[in-house]
């Protein structure tokens, strides 16, 4: 059965009760009990959620025990537009992963894609989904006040330029416009088959050794896997990820080169 890939969004505020943001694409040949299409239907469109909201309000004092910088709790501060073409390293646990960005090819995500590297957003962020055959997923903050302010702070979507091959870089989105936030993915295999679903490649890893390297032990979140929970990435950060999934890869710190 070809399954196409679908990702779900539940949207929700700080610690109100809400549900978080959780990213969940498929691959092909993935199972879901009594949720997977048949081969002759439609693929199962997501849950619609209630509009997307505002950036989160964090209060100060829980930003501050938490250790943030209150200027990066207003993604809107961090908007400059990124250079026609930068590089950025990222300094990962299994080694150096440099990423040439040309904004051409997805001017919306090669602006965010810059800001969160200049801002020190993708420091200390776990690689929390990795399939093998399939993708490397990270970007949610390590710190949850981060988390809860960049997660529901979408950016416009691009027109795709450029193929879901080997080592190129995309932002994970829902089915819904305009839902991209701060979650990327490497994509580790050829994934064209991404490309007429919207994912726009705004970047691509130099040498992919590093990245061959992330642990994929825990594979996709449950079902699918043994995978964290995206929700409990964002309410409890990196606290919960060390405890439960201590095999997984990070970006120690990320910066634009010269």
């Amino acid at each position: 059965m070809r399954i196409l890939l679908a990702l779900s969004i539940l949207f929700g505020l700080g610690c109100s009760g809400g549900s978080e943001p959780a990213f969940r694409p498929r691959r092909e040949g993935d199972r879901v009990e009594r949720e997977e299409p048949s081969e002759a239907a439609p693929a199962a469109e997501p849950s619609r959620p209630p509009p997307a909201a505002p950036a989160a309000v964090v209060e100060p004092e829980v930003a501050g025990r938490e250790g943030v910088d209150p200027a990066l709790l207003d993604p809107g501060r961090w908007t400059e537009r990124a250079p026609d073409t930068f590089a950025v390293e990222l300094t990962t646990s299994e080694g150096p992963v440099i990423i040439d960005v040309t904004r051409a090819w997805a001017p919306n995500g090669a602006d965010r894609f810059y800001n969160m590297v200049r801002s020190g957003l993708l420091d200390d962020v776990a690689f929390f989904r990795v399939v093998e055959g399939f993708m490397a997923q990270g970007g949610i903050p390590g710190t949850p006040a981060l988390a809860r302010a960049w997660n529901s702070a979408n950016i416009p979507d691009d027109p795709r330029v450029q193929s879901n091959l080997p080592g190129m870089v995309s932002f994970a989105a829902t089915r819904l416009p305009n839902s991209r936030s701060v979650q990327f993915f490497i994509n580790l295999v050829d994934n064209s088959r991404l490309d007429g679903m919207g994912f726009a490649p705004f970047g691509r890893v130099r040498d992919m050794t590093a990245v061959g390297r992330l642990y994929a032990g825990y594979g996709d979140g449950a079902p699918m896997g043994r995978g964290p929970d995206q929700a409990r990435i964002v309410r409890e950060g990196n606290a919960y990820l060390r405890a439960e999934f201590p095999d997984l890869d990070y970006i120690e710190r990320a910066r634009i080169l010269p």
